[in-house]
């Protein structure tokens, strides 16, 4: 096997970077710093790894950077951040260049430097949103010269399969964006997948994640689930043709700001009169994505069937016991019956503030 010498490849790399630069293109590194040169390069390090936090909390990107030699002017050192996506596609974040700082779209009003000491890049965001989930790139620029570091931020949450009132099958890539956007959610990741597969989901229909790929998890390997001598494992499609093809979603959501409760009432409704029982109680009817938060994360057991805001019928149980649908904890679907004429109770979601105001 050929073996190159690193401080060759770094020096092959800063002279690539330079010329293109001389030539007014953008360049972005995607290699770490793994020590110093003596070049007057600046010097980026990133924690390992990942940091993890949940939906509404505060989180601190971190990053560092020193110089090669140390004494250089604050006011000529630009920091960004850059939000990576797996398609390398780019978001700015934030930049400060001297006293002058700018945070762009959503991150507007969310986003600081932490300033603990010199040398010191590291980035708080407050308000975490689902959307914040992904990698981040640091980038310190002195002049010329420039390193980049990466941190990835995870946020604790949970997996759900979702298909509409229409059937299975009938989403495009578009489409399952949307349905996981109105149940309180977002397309889940392959990560994100994994993770929940390792924690034992087991769903036997296919559906679109974020990065346009399309695979479903199997626990317990089955004839109809793709042989039943095949390994358990997340089985892959690969990635589809986004606007024609169809498949279920996998949604993921976080933490929730307020609380889902099944309301006690002494008769059963349906879905419209569901509706304005939970206006009554300065509630809203509770979204997919927040039953099954509200399951994983609030730990919350009901072994009532009752509507949610799709139309479907959900009751979450932690706890199994009979006579509540099977021996394995979950959020079960009773699908979707005649909002006019079926009759139910209903899960509603207050949010925090309304629950203090009462």
């Amino acid at each position: 096997m050929l073996q190159v010498p690193l401080n060759s490849l770094q020096t092959k790399a800063k002279d690539f970077v330079g010329n293109k630069r001389k030539a007014g293109l953008k360049i972005r590194c995607f290699f770490s710093a793994t020590g110093e040169d003596d070049t007057g390069a600046v010097i980026v390090q990133t924690a390992p790894g990942k940091v993890v936090t949940h939906r509404g909390g505060t989180i601190t990107l971190p990053c560092r950077y020193h110089h090669e030699p140390e004494d250089v002017d604050p006011n000529h050192i630009r920091i960004k951040w850059t939000k990576v996506s797996d398609a390398f596609q780019f978001e700015d974040v934030f930049v400060e260049l001297g006293r002058q700082q700018k945070a762009f779209g959503s991150y507007r009003g969310r986003v600081s430097l932490e300033r603990a000491g010199p040398g010191d890049a590291s980035v708080i965001i407050h308000n975490i949103t689902l959307q914040d989930y992904g990698r981040y790139e640091c980038e310190v620029t002195n002049d010329m010269e420039d390193d980049t570091g990466f941190v990835n931020l995870d946020l604790e949450g949970v997996v759900f399969p979702y298909y509409p009132p229409s059937g299975r099958y009938k989403l495009n890539y578009h489409q399952a964006e949307e349905v996981c956007r109105q149940q309180d959610a977002i397309l889940a990741s392959h990560a994100q997948l994994h993770k929940a597969w390792l924690e034992g989901l087991d769903w036997c229909n296919a559906g679109w994640l974020e990065d346009g790929s399309v695979q479903y998890p199997i626990s317990q390997p089955r004839v109809q689930c793709g042989r039943k001598d095949s390994p358990p494992g997340v089985r892959n499609y690969g990635y589809r043709h986004k606007d024609d093809e169809c498949y279920d979603a996998f949604c993921f959501t976080s933490n929730l700001n307020g609380r889902v409760y099944f309301l006690k009432r002494f008769k059963k409704v349906n879905y419209l009169e569901a509706v304005k029982a939970c206006q009554r109680d300065d509630a809203v009817i509770a979204k997919v994505g927040q039953l099954y938060a509200a399951w994983k994360i609030q730990l919350l057991d009901r072994c009532e069937a009752g509507w949610v805001e799709d139309g479907s019928i959900r009751y979450p149980i932690v706890n199994p016991r009979t006579r509540c649908g099977g021996p394995e904890p979950g959020v079960r679907n009773l699908g979707f019956p005649d909002k006019k004429f079926r009759l139910y109770g209903v899960y509603c979601f207050q949010s925090r503030k309304a629950n203090l105001a009462l």
